[in-house]
């Protein structure tokens, strides 16, 4: 009852699957030539589902448009869902996007005698922001040194680079434009002066494909927030309760997540954010970076209408270098129209967006008495599809 959504995806979405399939086939054929790993045996084949439509206006941007999102997942009821969520935001408006800031981070440790010494290089290291964007910048034609914060940790010094990176994700061009800036500046008499001994190129608070409380206060990526509304009667009809259910339910499992000590505070971003980044070609290590998201809701008993939103701080997305070469992942690019110049704050909002809508959808079945049942009928082998 809770995915009756299932059976009837709305017409385009007739239309975009069997064209999504012709692309996905055409790129797999191709792909084979294109590998860039060590020791290459093969491929793992993960099925792809089409969610949506979802539409958005990006108004900074001038964008009113449907899209699909491509969800590459062996869970079943995730596409489904996710798609239910979209048609309840699509017949109530429409979300909105906006990418509040991005930036994409390496801290290399500089090493000391002395204490004294350290805080000597901590305090004069603003002092030195010029020369390490200047040298780092020499690495690429995109990478442009943001933010420059020392930390001293006994006898050393933690130095945190911030970078913008154009339209690539940047964790290898930080790295590369770092190493040089670095390696520059250890050499100069400058250095040699302020009494550094040494330097590594991480010391772990650039936290690189991990959880932390610095990816939610400042960004790694994309930090982007999502928000939408539904009206009561798009909710009855399509999530199968009212929207003064939905916001008690949505109230109650934060309290659950609270006591909990949660992270963050959504219901199951992490399973589109996964999908997503898998079918994209984005590094799935990345994913920790994005554990930590915001869902917010307000309902207006007056309209009965529920108002939503979801920040995330630490989106770590690109569309262009790393996976996104691969045929079948650049297809997924395209899918989302996030394949040129610029896109990829688009696909940073877009992420956010789908994760709403499977979140929105997902406390709707709990709502509804729905999640359990859904999952017995779509996720068993012995599933009879007639019946959905």
């Amino acid at each position: 009852m809770a995915f009756q959504i299932a059976q009837n995806l709305t017409n385009p979405i007739n239309t975009a699957l069997p064209m999504a399939s012709k692309t996905y086939l055409e790129a797999e054929a191709d792909a084979s030539s294109k590998v860039s790993i060590e020791n290459h045996v093969g491929f793992i084949r993960v099925p792809v589902g089409i969610a949506g439509p979802l539409k958005i206006q990006w108004t900074s941007e001038g964008i009113h448009d449907e899209f699909f999102a491509p969800l590459a997942t062996v869970e079943p009821t995730l596409v489904a869902s996710c798609s239910r969520g979209c048609k309840a935001f699509t017949e109530s408006g429409g979300l909105h996007f906006k990418v509040l800031r991005e930036g994409m981070s390496r801290a290399p440790v500089f090493f000391f005698n002395t204490t004294a010494e350290a805080i000597a290089f901590a305090d004069f290291a603003p002092a030195l922001k010029d020369q390490f964007a200047r040298d780092a910048e020499l690495t690429s034609r995109f990478a442009r040194l943001q933010a420059l914060t020392p930390y001293v940790i006994g006898s050393n010094v933690h130095l945190h680079f911030s970078y913008f990176t154009g339209d690539a994700t940047g964790q290898n061009m930080v790295t590369i434009a770092t190493q040089v800036g670095c390696d520059r500046f250890l050499a100069s008499d400058l250095a040699k002066e302020l009494g550094v001994k040494d330097f590594i190129i991480e010391g772990d608070m650039a936290s690189d494909k991990k959880a932390s409380w610095r990816n939610a206060m400042e960004p790694r990526g994309c930090q982007v927030l999502a928000w939408g509304e539904i009206t009561n009667e798009v909710c009855e009809r399509v999530l199968k309760c009212s929207t003064e259910r939905l916001y008690n339910i949505v109230t109650l499992m934060k309290e659950g997540q609270t006591r909990n000590g949660g992270f963050g505070c959504n219901v199951n971003t992490a399973n589109v954010v996964a999908a997503m980044f898998i079918a994209c070609g984005q590094d799935a290590g990345s994913i920790a970076e994005s554990a930590w998201a915001h869902l917010t809701t307000t309902y207006d008993a007056e309209s009965k209408t529920l108002k939503q939103s979801l920040f995330f701080p630490s989106l770590p997305v690109g569309t262009v270098g790393g996976g996104t070469m691969y045929p079948s992942q650049r297809a997924s690019l395209e899918l989302l129209k996030c394949s040129g110049p610029g896109s990829k704050r688009r696909l940073a909002g877009l992420v956010a967006s789908f994760c709403m809508a499977l979140d929105i959808s997902t406390v709707a079945a709990i709502a509804s008495g729905g999640f359990t049942d859904a999952h017995k009928r779509l996720a068993r082998d012995k599933l009879d599809r007639s019946k959905l």
